[in-house]
């Protein structure tokens, strides 16, 4: 067969230690997916390469890719939500005026979003105030129903949260909740100043969107709860893994947290 003996025998421990360095390499993936059950490949190679460096284990990302594949470990999409929005009111409407506007700084612009989840005790809502520049979620708020005096509590976490004393201006869709004179005169009251979409087109609140399918999707939240109460516990550590532990492809694979906290340049 023109192989040596020596080569023939080698194959079987060769193969061996492949298949032993692949399943430490799945334990750490594994452990990391606990903590981060959706977690995509390149934020999993970014939180286990120095563990890999310190085993001995030269592994790199093409081969991560490759055993995620192998194993069927790789995140697979999920499909997109109902529509939450009720913009046909009479109340006032203000313009978009982040359109063109370049964010160099934490709290300088906040985007909104409400969306639903699902429990055998029927539907409740979960309204989240985010940080555009850092990518945090810096208020939210769960509620029965989406009426503003559910919602607004969002609004209240972050202000309460809120590090600079400039102003900030809040972004959000055409909703009831957010035209609502309430959330109007608590804007007014804690210098923020309101911008909404204007064309019903879901790209100009394509963040706050974005991090309600991160939420839901990422930390199993788009499935059906057992009770609301449940869903209070599951939305606060989900939030707090999303903020503290995972790092975002955006921020050069930094959290949120830190991004908010130090002002690491964002491009």
């Amino acid at each position: 067969m023109g192989y040596s003996r020596q080569y023939v025998y080698k194959q079987p421990k060769d193969a061996a230690r492949q298949l032993e360095k692949q399943q430490v390499v799945k334990q750490l993936v594994d452990k990391q997916r606990k903590v981060l059950p959706r977690i995509g490949t390149r934020k999993v190679y970014y939180l286990i390469k120095d563990q890999l460096l310190q085993s001995g284990l030269k592994f790199g990302r093409d081969k991560l890719f490759a055993l995620m594949r192998y194993y069927d470990l790789q995140i697979k999409p999920r499909r997109r939500y109902v529509q939450t929005t009720m913009s046909k009111h009479w109340l006032r409407k203000w313009p978009n005026i982040i359109k063109e506007k370049v964010v160099s700084a934490p709290d300088e612009v906040w985007v909104s979003d409400i969306t639903y989840i699902k429990t055998d005790q029927g539907n409740c809502y979960l309204n989240m105030v985010t940080d555009k520049y850092s990518r945090k979620i810096v208020g939210y708020a769960i509620a029965d129903d989406m009426g503003t005096e559910s919602m607004i509590g969002a609004l209240k976490m972050a202000i309460s949260n809120k590090k600079s004393t400039a102003q900030t201006i809040h972004h959000s869709d055409r909703g009831l909740q957010y035209c609502s004179k309430e959330y109007h005169s608590l804007t007014q009251k804690n210098n923020i100043q309101l911008s909404m979409t204007e064309n019903g087109d879901p790209y100009e609140n394509a963040l706050a969107e974005r991090m309600n399918r991160t939420i839901k999707e990422e930390f199993g939240i788009d499935k059906i709860i057992k009770d609301k109460e449940s869903v209070t516990q599951l939305v606060k550590e989900s939030i707090f893994l999303y903020n503290h532990k995972r790092p975002h492809l955006a921020l050069h694979m930094q959290t949120p947290e830190q991004v908010y906290q130090t002002k690491i340049p964002v491009t």
